[in-house]
């Protein structure tokens, strides 16, 4: 498909215009004060608009606009992916020493495989559907399933739908996880507290409200420790395209392959590289916030690409077995964080 071919070209930009018209509301909706409380990205604000406008007039939409739509929620999506990397630095991951690490490593591995685990052998899940949805708790919620996406090369509701449960849990995480520190129940200082909820909160933004609840303190700390997972991203995904493309082998030599074209995600090398340079620290802070700043705007519009192409009825076929999913992938978060916030303590 030649999104800017003579005969494509046009069609090709009005789509991606009209993509980023979502975008803006979105991102003007997420700046309100009321809503920036309630810890919502703009990114999830695109998606919630987007599915809406998508099960109401999309059949409106000129035809040809389409081209833009799924330029948006491809090409554009990998570049948003890969300019992430800005937003972190070995630095930071250093700063925060094993522990932060390591946290990091345990909640990501064993959440992404547990999550994999329960959704296709024990649920029976669509497998595509199990991977978004335990890569959305894993890693950086919303991000990380669009990222994953990128991988399955999936059907856009089952990228919605991993989303919605990052939405719910996520939301109920970011309240959740204060009231347990200021009655008690933790047994954590600040530090720890921060380490805590970097390591197991879904959003970023939702781990800085459930921060700021405490104390600057825990609000650095965790924001490290979340840019962390974000990092290791990377080599999740690598490993995931990895594992797909031997399954894909072993179905060929059985002759049950069906064709399915699967790549080793080699953007995700590019978000690898973009945090290394990034940690040089050659362009001025002022400089990186401004590249952040595009950069959620992009991953806006391919939300908002994402959930113009999804059907709600495609939820219902889905049934609840993903929010069966999350709801046991939140409570590993919240116990497992826990275990594994209380064995490193000795570290710091």
């Amino acid at each position: 498909m030649s999104f800017f071919s003579r005969e494509n070209a046009f069609s090709t930009i009005k789509g991606i215009l009209f993509v980023s018209i979502f975008a803006v509301a979105a991102t003007f909706i997420a700046n309100i004060d009321a809503v920036k409380k309630l810890g919502f990205s703009p990114l999830i604000i695109g998606i919630v608009i987007s599915m809406i406008y998508g099960n109401t007039f999309r059949h409106k939409l000129p035809e040809k606009w389409l081209m833009g739509i799924l330029f948006s929620a491809k090409f554009i999506l990998r570049t948003a992916i890969i300019f992430y990397g800005f937003r972190i630095t070995f630095s930071d991951i250093l700063s925060i020493g094993p522990p932060g690490l390591l946290q990091s490593i345990l909640m990501v591995a064993t959440t992404f495989l547990l999550g994999s685990f329960i959704g296709i052998r024990v649920f029976k899940m669509d497998k595509d559907l199990a991977y978004l949805t335990s890569s959305g708790a894993a890693v950086c919620g919303a991000a990380a399933v669009l990222a994953t996406e990128s991988v399955l090369k999936s059907e856009p509701h089952k990228s919605a739908i991993a989303v919605t449960t990052v939405v719910l849990f996520g939301t109920i995480s970011m309240f959740f996880y204060p009231v347990l520190q200021k009655s008690g129940v933790l047994p954590f200082d600040e530090t720890h507290y921060g380490i805590y909820i970097g390591g197991s909160v879904h959003e970023v933004a939702q781990v800085v409200a459930a921060g700021n609840a405490i104390s600057p303190e825990a609000t650095n700390t965790g924001i490290i420790v979340k840019m962390t997972r974000v990092m290791l991203l990377g080599p999740l995904l690598i490993m995931l395209g990895l594992f797909l493309t031997k399954k894909s082998r072993e179905k060929i030599a059985a002759k049950e392959y069906k064709k399915k074209r699967v790549v080793v995600p080699w953007f995700v090398f590019g978000f690898i590289l973009v945090a290394g340079f990034n940690s040089l620290q050659l362009i001025p802070k002022a400089g990186v916030a401004g590249i952040n700043t595009v950069d959620t705007f992009l991953l806006t519009m391919a939300m908002c690409a994402l959930g113009m192409e999804t059907n709600f009825a495609k939820f219902k076929a889905a049934g609840a077995k993903p929010i069966y999913l999350a709801a046991i992938l939140f409570v590993w978060l919240l116990l497992g964080g826990f275990l594994f916030t209380k064995l490193i303590a000795g570290f710091l």
